[in-house]
């Protein structure tokens, strides 16, 4: 499991890679939050569900990435581990992190939302990945 960041303009492009479809959502979930601050420094204090639907994987990959970010601003929280379990164009999944700390998280950007832009979840071999360039 991975995850990387890729140039798009004035926008950040968000990748994750995985052996299973759920892998690829949670590792580009990472790469989303990296775009703001460090996954890594954020603590899985508190845990929120946050469930979505659509009526395919690329659309449902961009509605599990808006509902992150909706979380985020609603909250004022960071998330650092993501879980997802897929089947029948639903997702069910959590996040845990903590409130946003500006000393400690030093967010370099604000995420406003996923877009569809290089938007696409496919196996590549053995692994799968979950792509898309997010507003910030």
């Amino acid at each position: 499991m991975a995850w990387e960041h890729y140039e798009h303009g004035a926008d950040v492009g968000v990748r994750g890679y995985g052996a299973s479809k759920g892998e690829a959502f949670e590792q580009a979930a990472l790469a989303l939050t990296a775009a703001s601050t460090d996954p890594a420094e954020v603590e899985p204090r508190s845990r929120v569900a946050i469930a979505c639907e659509a009526p395919d994987d690329e659309l449902l990959f961009a509605e599990w990435l808006n509902a992150i970010v909706y979380e985020m601003s609603t909250r004022r929280m960071l998330f650092g581990r993501y879980a997802v379990r897929l089947a029948d164009g639903r997702l069910e999944g959590e996040a845990w992190g903590e409130p946003v700390d500006l000393e400690r998280h030093h967010p370099a950007v604000e995420v406003k939302g996923a877009t569809y832009t290089t938007l696409r979840v496919a196996r590549e071999g053995a692994r799968w990945v979950a792509q898309t360039v997010v507003d910030v």
